[in-house]
């Protein structure tokens, strides 16, 4: 029988797996997920000098004039130009000629330019539209429009917080786990980090392997790796597949390997996560955790 079932004192296994796959969470979503206000902030100061400086070219009926003397008194305000457009590179490629597919290469980190080269500037804020808007005063200030740009950009990153997001909440429950338990644990865990702290060797296929979490009950480990997938997709069967290996990989070297998922994705995909489950003892979802499961295991 599953050592978790034993632990939980559940009949069989599939009351086990109807329990993990009925109580799935359908988000995780933290006040820290949809802006990284500090990323904002730091992005902005790179350029808010310069925004500042090009703040003057607002309301400006002759844009191109003005421009053109802007950036000649002031070359650096080129540098805050891309961010306006949403541009994360300091170069950009213009095709201006379709029929023959002749471009316009624009370095906007290079101050050295010359005469036709500011030209290139200054026709690249009127082309793109940066001019109408600037001049038409539909932007009242461009630190503050350049923050809502800066927003937009980081909500792109919002899937990486997603899996940060899970792993800041399986800690909370391992941390208390291993404090009940009088056990250490250590985050993002890796052969060189467990031989330092722990005097323990492991084997590791390859070099990079870095574990969410590892536990060390008096010399006998134990590895944690957790994702959330609110949606479906081929990733969530690969990953099943990885773990059964990984499961067995490490159960070789007498450590206990637990996989802690969760996420309604896994309701469209319950036949890679049976698979992996009928070959290993440790399937967690975050309603198990809740119910303290984790402490079951460790004092096993």
């Amino acid at each position: 029988m599953n050592k978790l079932c034993k632990a939980l004192n559940l009949k069989d296994e599939d009351q086990l797996f109807d329990k993990i796959t009925k109580s799935f969470k359908e988000k995780i979503t933290k006040w820290d997920y949809f802006v990284n206000w500090k990323k904002v902030i730091i992005n902005i100061a790179l350029f808010e000098k310069e925004l500042n400086i090009l703040n003057y070219l607002i309301g400006k009926p002759n844009l191109k004039e003005e421009a053109t003397k802007l950036i000649k008194e002031y070359p650096q305000v080129i540098r805050a130009i891309p961010t306006l457009l949403a541009v994360r590179e300091g170069s950009v490629e213009i095709l201006i000629d379709s029929k023959n597919f002749t471009y316009k290469y624009l370095d906007f980190t290079d101050l050295n330019f010359d005469k036709n080269e500011l030209n290139d500037y200054v026709d690249f804020i009127i082309h793109t539209g940066l001019g109408e808007i600037i001049s038409d005063k539909k932007i009242k200030n461009l630190v503050d429009y350049a923050t809502g740009v800066e927003v937009g950009l980081d909500s792109n990153g919002r899937k990486n917080r997603g899996g940060t997001l899970m792993e800041s909440l399986v800690e909370e429950f391992v941390s208390d786990a291993c404090e009940n338990s009088g056990v250490k644990y250590m985050a993002q865990a890796n052969a060189k980090k467990i031989k330092e702290q722990w005097g323990l060797d492991i084997v590791v296929d390859k070099s990079s392997r870095n574990l969410y979490f590892a536990i060390n009950k008096k010399g006998k480990l134990y590895f944690i790796e957790c994702n959330f997938y609110g949606g479906g997709g081929s990733k969530l069967k690969s990953t099943a597949t990885e773990y059964i290996e990984m499961n067995r990989y490490w159960n070789k070297q007498g450590i206990e390997f637990i996989w802690i998922t969760d996420g309604a994705g896994w309701r469209s995909t319950l036949k890679p996560l049976r698979e992996y489950f009928d070959k290993a003892d440790y399937l967690l979802n975050l309603e198990l955790l809740k119910e303290n499961t984790l402490n079951l295991i460790l004092k096993d």
